[in-house]
C-alpha cells in the first residue's frame, strides 16, 4: 500500500511528530481491518444515523462515540504513531481522559499484550498525535482501540516510509459478541479503552465484538431491539436496568427485547445481565424482572440462555469495583470480564 499522502496532497497530514521518513496511512485503506466501527457521513459510527434517530435523542447523540471500535494491522515498522481528528471529545469528574478520549495499543495475537497508551493532551479540542517506538523492526500484528466516550473524525496511522503494511489474522470467533446496554457498557469508568469488559473478553476469546453501550439511554426501544436482530452475532449480552426510566418500563420492554432477538437468532448464546452491583439484593425488583425473562425462557425450553446477576459480576472486585457506586472502575471491568468471559468461553469455545 502506498502512502495515502502521496496520492493526493489535499490528505496529507501535518504532524509535529519529529521522525524522518514517517508516512501516514488512512486506516478506511486496506489492508488496515476496522472493527465494532464503520466510516460513514464524516465520522466513525457503531448504528447507522437513520436508525439513531428512530431510538431516542441520547442514541442519536452518542452513536458516533467509538465505544468498541479496533483498527488491527501487521507491520514491521519500527515504531508506529496516531494521527487523530476528533469531533466530539467527552471529558468527566469520574472518567479518565486516557479511556474517554484517549487510544491504547496492543501487540501479538491470542493473547495480545498491552503495550501503550496514546495519552491525549488534557487542553485538546480537535484531536491529538502521539508516538510509540518498538525497539526492534521485527514483523508484529498491531491492535489500536478507539477511545469510548469521544468521536473519531479521521483517523491516521504513522509508520516508517518502506515499511511492510499487511492485513491481521482473522479473530478465531468471527462473528462478533454483541453487547447492549448502559454507560458501563460504553466504557465508563475504564481508565482506557483496553480494559472495558468487551475488550478484555475480546483478548481472551480471539472474537470480534461490536459494544452497543448508549449511555444513560439504553431502554430497550423496540427499534433498537430490531436493529440488533438484524445482525450477524456469534452471542447477545444485554443489560440495561440502569436506564430504565421506571421498574415498570423494564418489565414492559425486557422480555420483549429478548424474543426479538431469539427470533432472529435461535440458537445462539444470550446472556441476561442485571446492574453490576456487588451484593445486589435478590429482592430487587429490577433484578427480579430480569430473572423472570430468563426463567420464562428456560421453561419455554431454550437451554442457551445465562443470567449473571450484580454480585456474579462483582465477585472478583466486591465493594471496591466502582468510582461511585454504580460505574464499573478498571477492576470493576476485569470482575464483569471474567464473569461474563466464563460463560462465553463455555459456550462459545
Amino acid at each position: 500500500m502506498s502512502d495515502f499522502s502521496n496520492l493526493d496532497t489535499n490528505f496529507k497530514v501535518e504532524t509535529k511528530i519529529k521522525e524522518e521518513g514517517i508516512c501516514f496511512h488512512d486506516v478506511r485503506e486496506e489492508p488496515f481491518k476496522i472493527y465494532g466501527v464503520f466510516f460513514d457521513n464524516g465520522r466513525f459510527r457503531r448504528i447507522p444515523t437513520e436508525v439513531a434517530k428512530t431510538v431516542n435523542e441520547t442514541v442519536l447523540a452518542l452513536h458516533s462515540h467509538t465505544a468498541g471500535g479496533r483498527v488491527r494491522f501487521m507491520t514491521d515498522s519500527p515504531y508506529i504513531a496516531i494521527h487523530a481528528k476528533m469531533g466530539s471529545i467527552v471529558k468527566m469528574e469520574h472518567i479518565p481522559l486516557t479511556g474517554s478520549g484517549g487510544f491504547d495499543m496492543y501487540m501479538g495475537h491470542g493473547p495480545e499484550r498491552y503495550v501503550k497508551t496514546f495519552v491525549p493532551p488534557y487542553d485538546m479540542t480537535d484531536g491529538y498525535e502521539s508516538i510509540f517506538r518498538c525497539g526492534s523492526s521485527a514483523m508484529r500484528e498491531v491492535t489500536i482501540n478507539f477511545p469510548t466516550y469521544s468521536s473519531v473524525l479521521e483517523l491516521y496511522i504513522g509508520l516508517k516510509e518502506g515499511a511492510q503494511i499487511l492485513p491481521p489474522r482473522l479473530y478465531a470467533i468471527e462473528k462478533p459478541i454483541v453487547y447492549y446496554g448502559s454507560s458501563i457498557t460504553q466504557g465508563g469508568c475504564a481508565s482506557r479503552p483496553g480494559n472495558t469488559y468487551q475488550n478484555v473478553i475480546t483478548r481472551r476469546l480471539d472474537a470480534d465484538h461490536i459494544n452497543l453501550g448508549f449511555s444513560g439511554s439504553a431502554r430497550g426501544e423496540t427499534s433498537m431491539a430490531e436493529y440488533i436482530a438484524g445482525l450477524e452475532m456469534s452471542a447477545f449480552v444485554y443489560d440495561y436496568d440502569h436506564n430504565a426510566p421506571t421498574l415498570e418500563h423494564l418489565q414492559k420492554t425486557h422480555e420483549p427485547m429478548f424474543k426479538i432477538i431469539r427470533q432472529a437468532h435461535p440458537d445462539i448464546p444470550i446472556v441476561f445481565m442485571t446492574k453490576p452491583i456487588y451484593k445486589l439484593p435478590e429482592s430487587d425488583p429490577c433484578r427480579q424482572t430480569i430473572k423472570k425473562t430468563y426463567e420464562n425462557a428456560l421453561a419455554a425450553g431454550d437451554e442457551n440462555v445465562y443470567f449473571l446477576d450484580g454480585t456474579a459480576l462483582m465477585e472478583m472486585a466486591g465493594y471496591d469495583g466502582t468510582v461511585d457506586g454504580t460505574h464499573a472502575n478498571d477492576l470493576g471491568f476485569a470482575s464483569m470480564a471474567k464473569a461474563v468471559g466464563d460463560v462465553l468461553e463455555q459456550v462459545l469455545k
